[in-house]
């Protein structure tokens, strides 16, 4: 299965379609860009996996979300600077041969994750 993600909005009850998310490689303080996109109707990143399980490699992530865009997006009045901007993750994956799902649960007010399956 690789590396996938999912993200409900706490606040609205939903998935969060529509939020932008970033994801990176790691290396100490290096990051690079691996994919910029936005998240379907179901919350996930379209098309399946951000890796598949032949590309995902052992070594450090980043999955970056745009919370507060999104609830701007969604006529959440929030207050500037907003609590919540960007939600950063950083993960590291030991075994490839597993899957790793990174899922957030987030509203403008907190946020929580987990390794899913």
């Amino acid at each position: 299965m690789g590396l996938s993600t999912h993200v409900l909005d706490t606040m609205h009850g939903c998935p969060a379609a529509g939020m932008t998310v970033a994801f990176y490689t790691t290396r100490g303080a290096e990051a690079r860009l691996v994919k910029r996109f936005t998240l379907d109707a179901d919350g996930r990143s379209p098309g399946g996996p951000l890796v598949d399980s032949a590309s995902l490699k052992k070594g450090t992530y980043r999955l970056v979300f745009d919370v507060a865009g999104y609830f701007k997006a969604r006529g959440v009045a929030l207050p500037d600077p907003s609590f919540l901007g960007e939600v950063s993750l950083d993960f590291g994956v030991a075994d490839p041969a597993q899957h790793y799902h990174v899922p957030l649960l987030v509203s403008p007010w907190s946020y929580a994750t987990y390794r899913g399956s």
